[in-house]
């Protein structure tokens, strides 16, 4: 009882935090997710032309050939002309979704040369980031003021919650402009890193790691979830991803090591290691 309280509590907040995507999924900053966008977009339409010529042709003949009206039924076994067209036309209309879609696909999954790379652990029910070039890690969870409301009895008007359930600690912080790898895993059971605007959902499996990819485009905030249930806590694990300028990233880089000069160094000192 207490997962499905989660789950649509959790979808509740995304509709208000996403009103455009009540409707269609958004359009994204990444050159992936506007391409994605459009391949849904062109689908779509393609699904909507033929939906009204078959409903057209239903409409057509249950009036035109009704018995009220004296109509007679036709007689017929085959009809090898009739029936090669129903072939050919839903295959080549197939062929010209699937080369685009492929395409696409593709693209997604090409994860070489990036500029940074990320790796992503899934916990019950939080995220680990670690920047491997940079020797900054940390955990980031369910925002205080949204894990006080949500308690069962709590007096809080949720409306006065920034981003109710959608917003964390600790934000994942990116540049802008740079092609970013991610490397995601899971330390207990499968989790899934989910965020709209990027067009991407990746599962966190334990014992085996996953890979993807993103370029952000404009600086912002970004929200998104786990997408795979997880638990009694599944709807309470958002993920909060900061696009920041090259200039604003590299300063928040300096602090966080500043903040945690005793971790870096031990990042520094496994990676050494690592390297031997």
């Amino acid at each position: 009882m207490s997962v499905v309280l989660a789950a649509t509590t959790t979808l509740v907040g995304i509709g208000s935090a996403h009103a455009e995507m009540r409707y269609n999924m958004p359009e994204g900053v990444t050159e992936i997710s506007r391409g994605v966008h459009d391949l849904h977009m062109a689908m779509f339409w393609i699904c909507v032309a033929i939906g009204a010529l078959v409903f057209s042709a239903m409409l057509y003949s249950i009036i035109r050939h009704r018995k009220s009206s004296g109509a007679e039924p036709a007689h017929f076994h085959e009809n090898t002309a009739i029936e090669l067209i129903w072939t050919i036309i839903p295959f080549a209309i197939l062929v010209v979704m699937t080369i685009p879609a492929a395409g696409m696909l593709i693209k997604m999954d090409d994860t070489s040369s990036p500029d940074m790379t990320i790796k992503i652990t899934g916990y019950q029910w939080k995220w680990h980031y670690d920047y491997l070039d940079e020797n900054v890690s940390f955990y980031s969870a369910l925002a205080q003021d949204s894990n006080a409301a949500r308690q069962l009895g709590a007096q809080i008007d949720l409306e006065s919650v920034d981003h109710y359930l959608l917003n964390v600690d600790h934000p994942v912080v990116v540049p802008i402009g740079q092609k970013i790898r991610f490397l995601i895993t899971s330390n207990d059971v499968i989790h899934a890193w989910w965020v709209p605007e990027l067009a991407v959902k990746k599962d966190a499996v334990p014992g085996f790691i996953n890979e993807f990819w993103t370029q952000i485009d404009v600086p912002g905030v970004y929200r998104g979830q786990c997408a795979e249930l997880c638990g009694r806590d599944h709807g309470f694990m958002p993920v909060v991803v900061e696009a920041k300028t090259p200039e604003d990233y590299a300063a928040w880089l300096e602090a966080q090591r500043a903040e945690n000069p005793q971790q870096t160094a031990m990042n520094a000192e496994s990676t050494i290691v690592a390297a031997r």
